[in-house]
């Protein structure tokens, strides 16, 4: 059944100079012709070899073509998103470091800067990614970037929460183009036996965000005092200083989307192969913002089924970015060191488990998604129920936060989905991209206030319990997703029969 996700029809054909001009949103179409052919297969090939990585059974130029797609549009995405998660979490990082003392936030202040942010990153999500089907991404993600990294370093001079409250709010808003954004353009890119590895892989970055924030944290903060900062302010400066490159480089790099990239590095054969790939996933050119189309978007049950399954997922891993395991080390008598590196190990194996996830969902379960979506809700059900107890052995205790992170594995999964699920119109797959992150951080905005309150660290009752709940709903609405998802390709297939 899983194999059923989508039916693409069988065979093979030639990439030729007419496809240049078939997309009405390019430009300068007319001077793109192609002298030689690149074959490409309809329903890609598989074979033993495709269970390592997907290219292996494609031609020798398609392989070409995704390794200068990959290292392009896979390592500024990944850097992209690394640091972006870098610059989100560095906060967490800095309070238990000495923030925390230094500028006498012993209420719920920790909770305020992760809620102002979070309420920029709400605003700018879904306007962003609209915005992204009409301008270029080269341009308007770079120039994101570069706000936010610099928008970073001034949290050093900050001397009162209400000063860094202000500046989270805007590098919020920043970073709020970025991970829908590139969700959208990786989903213009990949084909469907690519895409959840690719999604997954960039997802990861952002765990090894949050593993390299503990690690470069321990190690500035040996910087204390040198130059007159504090060991927390150093980290929001050298957050500053990788940063930047990597945004000022997206300028030069990024690819766009395939109907209208000028990418230099890309042959004129190789954006006619990338049209013709998205061709047979069915995946739509940019086209216009209609009442006729807002109409079907949101009388469809995709955008609001997609959105539940991201807001359970959001905000069911994570500890609703309080820094629980952390808190709870510190209450123990960990060092400093210790307290920013021990909560590194867990941020691994959730990288390791997001790439079994997305190697599972493209090879074992043929393109299914849900059933690593089952997985990491039973596991966050088991822990987040054992924590809740709190009176249980240490040892468990520290397996329960060990662990306890591999759901955050399935987000590029989640995104995989929906770019299959509304493939055949590009402005409802940008707009219900957007919509899952934006609707997932609208709920993060109050609910770590009312259930992950920094004044019951490190306990957190309510949240453990709370966590319980969502990740029951995360189990059923991935199994609802998954039986519309087949009726409606039931139904597509039948009406196609009868034309």
């Amino acid at each position: 059944m899983a194999s059923q996700e989508n039916a693409p029809i069988k065979g093979a054909v030639q990439v030729d100079s007419k496809l240049a001009t078939q997309s009405p949103d390019r430009s300068d179409d007319e001077s793109l012709h192609t002298h030689s052919a690149i074959s490409v297969a309809e329903k890609p090939k598989r074979t033993w070899r495709s269970y390592f990585w997907d290219t292996f059974d494609k031609s020798p130029e398609e392989r070409r073509f995704l390794f200068k797609l990959d290292a392009v549009i896979l390592t500024f995405a990944s850097l992209g998103y690394f640091i972006k998660y870098l610059d989100q979490v560095n906060v967490n990082s800095a309070f238990v470091s000495g923030m925390k003392e230094d500028l006498g936030l012993y209420g719920n202040q920790l909770n305020y800067m992760v809620t102002c942010w979070t309420v920029g990153y709400v605003i700018g999500e879904i306007p962003s990614n609209m915005l992204l089907t009409k301008v270029r991404p080269s341009i308007w993600i770079p120039a994101c970037e570069v706000t936010w990294s610099v928008l970073t370093i001034l949290l050093a001079k900050c001397k009162t929460a209400q000063q860094v409250y202000a500046l989270r709010f805007f590098i919020g808003l920043a970073e709020s183009a970025f991970y829908p954004g590139m969700q959208y353009v990786i989903g213009s890119w990949y084909r469907k036996d690519e895409l959840a590895k690719r999604s997954c892989i960039f997802h990861a970055s952002g765990s090894i965000g949050t593993m390299f924030s503990g690690y470069l944290m321990a190690a500035v903060y040996r910087l204390d005092s040198v130059g007159g900062y504090y060991g927390w302010q150093w980290l929001f400066i050298i957050n500053t200083v990788i940063s930047l490159p990597v945004a000022i480089a997206g300028f030069f790099l990024f690819p766009d989307v395939p109907e209208i990239t000028r990418a230099w590095w890309l042959t004129k054969d190789e954006i006619a192969l990338a049209k013709k790939r998205m061709k047979f996933e069915g995946r739509a050119n940019r086209g216009s913002y209609t009442k006729a189309k807002f109409k079907k978007i949101f009388t469809s049950w995709h955008i609001y089924t997609l959105t539940l399954l991201y807001i359970f997922f959001n905000n069911g891993s994570g500890y609703g970015s309080q820094p629980a395991f952390a808190l709870w080390l510190k209450s123990e008598g960990y060092s400093i060191t210790a307290i920013n590196t021990y909560p590194t190990i867990a941020a691994a194996i959730a990288v390791i488990f997001t790439y079994i996830y997305a190697w599972t969902s493209d090879s074992l379960f043929r393109g299914a998604r849900w059933p690593p979506m089952i997985f990491s809700g039973v596991v966050n059900i088991i822990t987040n129920t054992s924590l809740a107890v709190w009176s249980i052995p240490t040892g468990w205790k520290w397996a329960c936060y060990i662990i306890g992170l591999i759901g955050s594995g399935i987000s590029g999964l989640t995104f995989a989905w929906a770019h299959e699920i509304c493939s055949d119109d590009n402005e409802e797959r940008a707009l219900v991209v957007g919509s899952m992150n934006e609707m997932a951080y609208v709920i993060q905005a109050w609910l770590p206030l009312i259930i992950w309150q920094q004044v019951e660290a490190p306990e957190y009752r309510k949240g453990f319990i709370t966590m319980v709940f969502i990740a029951a709903g995360l189990i059923v609405t991935s199994l609802v997703i998954r039986f519309l998802h087949h009726r409606e390709l039931a139904r597509k297939a039948h009406a196609g029969s009868l034309e």
